[in-house]
């Protein structure tokens, strides 16, 4: 049995066995036939991004990015459920395991959406999956496995399991069964709100609102689509901030200034729908901020929540918050009862 923690994200595909990570952009393609492969200078171990699945071929990721006429890329669930999620957890899950592996599986979804499309998740992911990668010089490599049981949680629940146990899905912090405590979990569209009081889930103050980080880069899209008449996607834009500049033909964009407006501007929404929706909820002892759209808001966020705690240490991949933690609860839910 292998237990793989996995996040389909709007953004981002992540995933991890403890051991082996895997990321990449939530991006399909069209499969285009690449004529020439330069072997001028040494590549590196490329993870395998062409898929073959259910008779279609796809990009995936920054093969997409780069080589796709015609690039899928969406911000509505429904959709990203239905055409995207399958496909891109497959493309994850193909490059960490084995052929014949059987797999127990841990993934979330963002609060707002978990009862609606939990059990459509699920659907899609359990059972045998066969399909095939498409290497640089046209060797197919058969993948055989099957996801025997899958966990689906809250998706921010994920950060707090990543604090609650250890590398092995034990407890290791036991002030957090004493403590009640809040996760803002940014993503690429949502921005979740959890409460956990004494580890036990709050129905009152979960929500999810659409204050993901795309919104940010929606106005710096806009911005630069004012100054260069060229459409940025979204997706290509997280290197660009996190950079501070973007070249469009030929022309360096200095996107300091900008980045810091809408990113403060997003920041003070995001806290103040974490105070709309916990005002009951005055007795939190901290707040956790997490998400990989978390990395990029924390030193704006948490200067307004005198009680939080950044979930980020240096040298991190934050976007693996939640998947660490989804790897830790498949370990604790499934060593200890021997399912």
């Amino acid at each position: 049995m292998t237990i793989i923690g996995i996040d389909i994200g709007f953004g981002y595909t992540k995933a991890t066995d403890g051991t082996r990570d895997m990321v990449f952009k939530s991006i399909l393609g069209e499969a285009a036939e690449i004529q020439f492969q330069d072997e001028l200078f040494p590549k590196k171990k490329q993870e395998m991004l062409h898929i073959r699945v259910d008779g279609k071929d796809f990009f995936a990721g920054d093969l997409a990015e780069r080589q796709s006429n015609v690039r899928l890329f969406t911000l509505d669930q429904s959709q990203f459920i239905a055409q995207f999620a399958k496909v891109l957890a497959l493309v994850a899950l193909g490059n960490l395991v084995n052929n014949y592996d059987i797999i127990n599986l841990v993934t979330g979804l963002p609060v707002g959406y978990y009862k609606q499309f939990k059990e459509t998740l699920a659907n899609s992911l359990l059972g045998e999956h066969k399909f095939s990668f498409v290497k640089s010089n046209g060797e197919t490599v058969e993948k055989i496995f099957t996801v025997n049981k899958i966990r689906i949680i809250p998706q921010p629940y994920g950060s707090l399991l990543n604090l609650f146990l250890d590398e092995d899905g034990k407890a290791r912090n036991s002030d957090l069964l004493k403590q009640k405590i809040g996760i803002i979990d940014i993503g690429f569209r949502t921005t979740d709100y959890v409460v956990s009081d004494r580890m036990q889930y709050s129905e009152r103050g979960s929500k999810t609102t659409d204050n993901g980080i795309a919104k940010a880069f929606s106005v710096v899209a806009n911005k630069l689509r004012e100054k260069s008449s060229v459409n940025i996607e979204l997706f290509k834009l997280y290197d660009a901030l996190v950079k501070g500049s973007i070249k469009i033909r030929g022309k360096e964009y200095d996107l300091t200034s900008i980045k810091e407006q809408v990113y403060q501007q997003l920041s003070n929404q995001i806290v103040a729908d974490a105070e709309r929706f916990w005002v009951d909820d005055w007795d939190i002892d901290f707040v956790i901020i997490s998400g990989g759209g978390g990395v990029l808001l924390d030193k704006y966020i948490t200067p307004l929540i005198p009680n939080s705690k950044t979930a980020f240490s240096p040298g991190m991949d934050g976007r693996f918050f939640n998947v660490r933690g989804y790897l830790k609860y498949g370990k604790s839910v499934w060593f200890e009862s021997k399912e």
